[in-house]
C-alpha cells in the first residue's frame, strides 16, 4: 500500500488514483535556455523512481515532461549565443536527454515543449478572459493578458498561502520569471502580446507568445486532459509556478487539476545553493570527469529522502560509490557460491529481501533505508550456506528491485 507525502493537503496519504490501475502523472521539466546541471537532476531522478515503483506495483503509468523552450530567459540567451531560440533549446534538450541515458531515467510518453502548445495556451487565455479570471492590459506598447489570483478562490492552496496578506491594490508583475524565492503578490502574466520582443505567434487572440505561467498548464491539458493523478517538481516551483498551473487549469475546467503534488528538496553544494554566480554548478560530465560513472551519479542523487536538502561534495559521492561497487561486488562473489543446500536461516533471510524492499518504498519512496536494507541482508548472506536455485531466486529478486533503483546491475 503505497503512501506518498501530498504537498497539497501537507499529509503522508494512502496512493488512489481516479481510474482504477491508469496514473496520469505531470513532471515539471527544465527551461532549456541552459544546459541542465545535477541539481536539476536530483529532481528527475525522484520523479523517475516514483514512474518505475508505480509501475512495479502495476500501475499503468502515463507520463508527461514539460520543456520550456520559449520565455524571456531562452530570447535573452539566444541573442547572448547568437543562436534562434529554436537552436538555442534544442542544443540544450538534446544534452538533457542524452544525460537521461547516461542516469537510465525514462523517456516520459509525452516531452513537450512550450512551442508547440501555443494554441492550447491561446485557447485557456480566452476562457479565462470569458469567466473573468484574466484580463487585457497595455503594458510597453503590447497588450498583455493577466490573471488576478483574487478572482480565483483558493488560489496560494498548494503553498498554503495565507490570503488575507494579498494586497488588494492592483498590482502586475510582467516578466515570466524574478529572481529569488519571495512570493509576487499580484496579478501574474498569462501572454505577451507582440512588442519588446519579436519571438510570437499568431493565434486566435492575436500574434504573441504565452507566458511561463500558463505554458504547464496548456501542455498537460492538451495531453493528459484537465485532470492528473500525480504532478511532481523540485520544492522551488511551490512558489509561484505551481499555484499558477492549478488556478489555471482549475479556473477553466472547475475540477481538481490534481490528486497528489510531489516536490523535491533542492541539492547544495558544500552547503551552498548551486548557482552559475557562485561557482559551484556541476554538470554530469564533470563527475565523469572525476571517473564516477552514471550509476555512482543516479545512487548518490537518489540515496536521501527525496523532500530533504542532499549535499553534494566529491568526498560524498565517493562515499555513496564505495557502498554501491561493495553491494555490486558481493552480488557477483555470492553467485560463485558451490553450495547444494542452504541453511536454513539463510533461506529465510533471502526470502525477505523483496518484501521489505517493498514495504520501505511504500513508505513515501524510502530508497535510502531500501537499500541500506538489501545492503544488510547481502552482508549478512556472504559466507552463508545458500544453495544454487536459492541465489538465482535471490538475484531475481534483487533485479526486480532494481527495475526501481536503477544502479546495481
Amino acid at each position: 500500500m503505497l503512501n506518498l507525502y501530498n504537498t497539497l493537503t501537507g499529509k503522508t496519504e494512502l496512493f488512489k488514483p481516479a481510474e482504477g490501475m491508469n496514473v496520469k502523472m505531470y513532471t515539471c521539466g527544465p527551461s532549456t535556455y541552459l544546459q541542465p546541471h545535477i541539481g536539476n537532476y536530483r529532481t528527475f531522478l525522484f520523479e523517475d523512481t516514483l514512474q518505475r515503483y508505480l509501475e512495479y506495483i502495476g500501475y499503468n503509468v502515463t507520463r508527461l515532461i514539460t520543456l520550456t523552450d520559449v520565455e524571456d530567459k531562452a530570447i535573452t540567451q539566444a541573442k547572448k549565443e547568437n543562436l534562434t531560440v529554436e537552436e538555442l533549446t534544442k542544443k540544450n534538450e538534446a544534452i538533457f536527454f542524452g544525460d537521461f541515458k547516461l542516469l537510465k531515467i525514462k523517456t516520459p510518453d509525452y516531452s513537450v515543449r512550450a512551442s508547440s502548445a501555443v494554441n492550447q495556451a491561446a485557447m485557456l487565455v480566452t476562457q479565462l478572459l470569458d469567466k473573468g479570471y484574466a484580463y487585457w492590459y497595455k503594458h510597453e506598447g503590447a497588450m498583455n493578458v493577466y490573471f488576478d489570483p483574487l478572482k480565483f478562490s483558493g488560489f496560494g492552496k498548494l503553498a498554503h498561502l495565507d490570503m488575507n496578506k494579498w494586497p488588494k491594490k492592483r498590482r502586475r508583475f510582467h516578466m515570466d520569471t524574478y529572481p529569488g524565492t519571495p512570493w509576487n503578490m499580484g496579478d501574474f502574466i498569462l501572454w505577451h502580446g507582440c512588442g519588446l520582443y519579436n519571438v510570437c505567434y499568431d493565434t486566435l487572440i492575436g500574434s504573441g507568445r504565452p507566458a511561463w505561467n500558463i505554458q504547464d498548464a496548456a501542455i498537460v491539458t492538451q495531453h493528459l486532459g484537465f485532470q492528473v493523478d500525480v504532478a511532481c517538481g523540485g520544492i522551488d516551483n511551490v512558489v509561484r509556478h505551481h499555484d499558477y498551473t492549478l488556478a489555471i487549469a482549475e479556473s477553466v475546467s472547475g475540477k481538481q487539476f490534481s490528486r497528489y503534488w510531489l516536490h523535491g528538496g533542492h541539492l547544495f553544494v558544500n552547503h551552498k545553493k548551486m548557482s552559475k554566480s557562485t561557482g559551484n554548478v556541476y554538470y554530469t560530465n564533470d563527475i565523469l570527469a572525476k571517473g564516477f560513472s552514471g550509476d555512482h551519479l543516479r545512487f548518490f542523487l537518489t540515496y536521501a529522502p527525496y523532500r530533504e536538502k542532499l549535499n553534494f561534495t566529491f568526498e560524498k559521492i565517493a562515499e555513496t560509490s564505495k557502498k554501491l561497487d561493495s553491494l555490486k561486488n558481493m552480488i557477483k562473489d555470492m553467485q560463485t557460491s558451490k553450495s547444494e543446500h542452504s541453511d536454513s536461516k539463510a533461506q529465510k533471510l533471502a526470502k525477505t529481501v523483496l518484501p521489505v524492499f517493498e514495504s520501505t518504498m511504500d513508505n513515501n519512496l524510502d530508497v535510502k533505508t531500501a537499500f541500506d536494507n538489501i545492503y544488510g541482508a547481502i552482508t549478512e548472506l556472504q559466507g552463508a550456506a545458500l544453495g544454487s536455485e536459492d541465489i538465482k531466486s535471490l538475484v531475481a529478486d534483487l533485479r526486480r528491485a532494481d527495475s526501481v533503483l536503477q544502479c546495481i546491475f
